[in-house]
């Protein structure tokens, strides 16, 4: 064997050529920028389909575990990383929000309040501290995270449960903050699920004038929608304040002491009005817009008498997809998507949905979104907060099974000889 050393002239071009896919290989270290620090070739990122067009791979099946990528370690300990605590120790005032706290969990409407009371109390002069009022059960302890340096949280007043429409009560707890707090400013969402009526009631015991579906608010000056969004009043702010949605950024990147605070005296009330409970409601008569549950389906459903028993043993809204409402499963109303019905319900389960750019955008504001299909890598799937992969008939048939027997209901479903029976 000779012990010349054999150029290479392609490696040559190779190493000479840093927008190669092969530079770094050959170079043996990362490109360096201008100012010294590793730079990351775009160009060398995919690879070479059998087409001849470059592909990108973006669902990691190939990728290097966790223990050997520093990327993917780098974007865990992102995700889970703590938020810094926001301390205030001695308060100079307080501003006081008041949660609708809809089926015991904070909507978005109760954080973009509290995202005003933070605004607030970093605007006025000295330390002001946030007090979230939250009257009634709260399944979720997501105060800290939402923006509340301080917390009252009743569930009874004078032993009678605070939930529900009960506004004598709540308004008599409102009274003791006021009493024992004075906060400068009492911010409430206004809202039909109560905070619209329980503000109203505070301003008019407190001899105040309020502001009504508030949008842009400041310590000087607040800016109210009226005539149907048409037209924006602006007046000095007040100390009571009704705000309406997206009037302020919620709070994401902070976290907050929520420090429990107990009402020395609450005063007794007299109930004038009680409360029967909700009158039961068609689901199938509530429009799609007003929904807060959710059972759509798609392309993927196959046995639709099955899906419209599953819908109305859970009480749900039915809603499709564009392509089963074309096929002719769905009427046209029942169509959530850009091109049909923008739905903000509280839970969303799609099933057989795989999730196209127009339905996603239609279901972009559900707070809740579960996903029934059997591509574990559809779009919706990614979008979803909960998935079930697998088929769709069977896993309907098992959620069908487990509500009748939580509700101790017998077995009454069809089986495919007598739904063929009746069909024929």
């Amino acid at each position: 064997m000779s012990d010349v050393i054999r150029r290479d002239p392609r490696s040559e071009r190779i190493k000479r050529n840093r927008l190669h896919p092969g530079h770094e290989s050959l170079s043996g270290a990362p490109a360096l920028g201008p100012s010294g620090l590793p730079r990351k070739n775009p160009h060398a990122v995919g690879f070479i389909g059998p087409n001849g067009l470059k592909r990108i791979d973006r669902s990691l099946a190939g990728a290097e575990p966790a223990a050997q990528s520093p990327r993917r370690t780098r974007s865990a300990q992102t995700e889970t990383r703590e938020l810094p605590l926001h301390i205030i120790e001695q308060p100079d005032f307080y501003v006081a929000a008041v949660l609708d706290l809809v089926g015991g969990r904070l909507t978005d409407h109760d954080r973009d309040v509290l995202g005003q009371a933070q605004q607030l109390a970093n605007a006025g002069g000295g330390k002001g501290a946030v007090v979230a009022i939250a009257l009634g059960e709260a399944r979720e302890a997501g105060f800290d995270t939402a923006g509340a340096d301080r917390l009252i949280h009743l569930t009874h007043c004078h032993g009678q449960p605070l939930e529900g429409y009960c506004p004598e009560r709540k308004l008599a707890v409102l009274q003791a903050a006021e009493r024992q707090l004075a906060p400068r400013y009492w911010l409430f969402p206004d809202s039909v699920h109560g905070g619209g009526d329980l503000g109203s009631r505070l301003a008019a015991r407190l001899g105040e004038r309020p502001v009504v579906n508030a949008w842009q608010v400041n310590d000087s000056e607040t800016l109210c929608r009226a005539s149907g969004g048409r037209l924006d009043i602006r007046r000095s702010t007040p100390r009571i304040l009704l705000l309406a949605e997206e009037c302020a950024l919620p709070v994401d990147e902070s976290r907050h002491q929520a420090l429990p605070i107990e009402l020395d005296d609450i005063p007794g009330t007299q109930a004038r009005i009680e409360d029967l409970g909700p009158i039961p409601v068609d689901p199938s008569r509530i429009p799609l817009a007003e929904a807060e549950f959710i059972l759509s389906a798609g392309n993927g459903v196959r046995d639709w008498n099955q899906f419209h028993r599953v819908a109305a043993a859970l009480g749900a809204t039915e809603g499709a997809s564009r392509v089963a409402v074309d096929d002719g499963h769905m009427p046209r109303f029942r169509q959530i998507g850009a091109t049909g019905t923008w739905v903000t319900a509280r839970v969303y389960v799609a099933v057989g949905i795989s999730g196209a750019i127009q339905h996603l955008q239609g279901i972009g504001r559900c707070e809740k979104v579960v996903a029934i299909n059997l591509d574990g890598g559809c779009d919706m799937v990614k979008r979803a907060d909960l998935s079930a992969i697998g088929d769709s008939s069977e896993i309907l048939a098992e959620l069908l099974t487990l509500v009748r027997e939580y509700r101790g209901e017998p077995d009454t479903a069809p089986n495919k000889e007598s739904e063929a029976r009746e069909v024929a």
